[in-house]
């Protein structure tokens, strides 16, 4: 049975009743890394284009407001129907890059060099964990599985709590200090974000090995990603708290 993993965007019913297709239409590890790749290059570009009109003055706010709202919307529609992983995971992409460059571009007008300094932690990150996946050095146990599971969804509220709250002007204490408590429970959520890399890892090896269908592969890219792009806003967050106190 493929097991939980802690990316909302990846359960276990989306691999139901897909043992049925050829082996030229089944989803494979290699197809999945090709469209991870075009989805990040899509990412990528979108958000330098962004970062670019952000500092040549120009006003950014509705790509910020598209990239947010119509990112969200697809995320949804992507993750109850992953059929439409092929066409829709790359206008995602684009959406969340707008979002993410003009958010990067904000963040380094204030503490310059910051938005470089996330993406290299992220990407050692990222690599560091899949070593460790493919070495065993980590194993994502059933026992495991659920702390990450329980853990990203406790953390899901505690954010829909201060969003919620954030609109009646009530601040969740700590959770945006610089200070050392502040500071504590972001590194504390950079970990947990981290760690469903490997849960993502793992459910999709297991997709591969059931044989789920050619889809499933830009929909396991589309969940890699958002687990990526949760890391290196934690990662930014982070890192601003530190230079806040500098």
């Amino acid at each position: 049975m493929i097991g939980r993993s802690g990316n909302p965007t990846l359960n276990e019913k989306t691999f139901e009743k897909t043992n049925n297709y050829s082996s030229t239409n089944r989803m494979t590890i290699n197809g999945t890394v090709n469209k991870a790749f075009i989805t990040l290059a899509i990412l990528l570009g979108a958000a330098f284009a962004t970062w670019s009109m952000y500092f040549d003055g120009r006003n950014v706010l509705p790509f910020v407001v598209a990239g947010a709202l119509g990112g969200f919307i697809l995320a949804l529609v992507i993750s109850f129907k992953p059929t439409t992983a092929p066409f829709l995971v790359p206008i995602y992409a684009a959406l969340e890059g707008c979002f993410l460059g003009a958010l990067s571009a904000g963040y380094e007008t204030k503490y310059h060099g910051i938005t470089l300094q996330a993406a290299l932690i992220t990407m050692c990150v990222f690599f560091a964990l899949l070593v460790a996946y493919k070495t065993r050095l980590i194993r994502a146990t059933e026992n495991f599985k659920l702390g990450i599971f329980a853990a990203t969804g406790g953390i899901a509220l505690v954010y829909l709590v201060s969003m919620v709250l954030g609109m009646f002007g009530v601040t969740v204490p700590y959770l945006h200090d610089s200070t050392p408590l502040g500071i504590g429970i972001s590194l504390v959520i950079v970990v947990i974000a981290a760690l469903n890399l490997v849960l993502d890892f793992d459910f999709i090896e297991q997709g591969a090995d059931r044989g789920a269908p050619k889809y499933m592969e830009w929909y396991g890219a589309f969940g890699l990603m958002v687990t990526l792009v949760w890391l290196y806003i934690e990662i930014l967050r982070l890192l601003a708290k530190l230079r806040s106190r500098d």
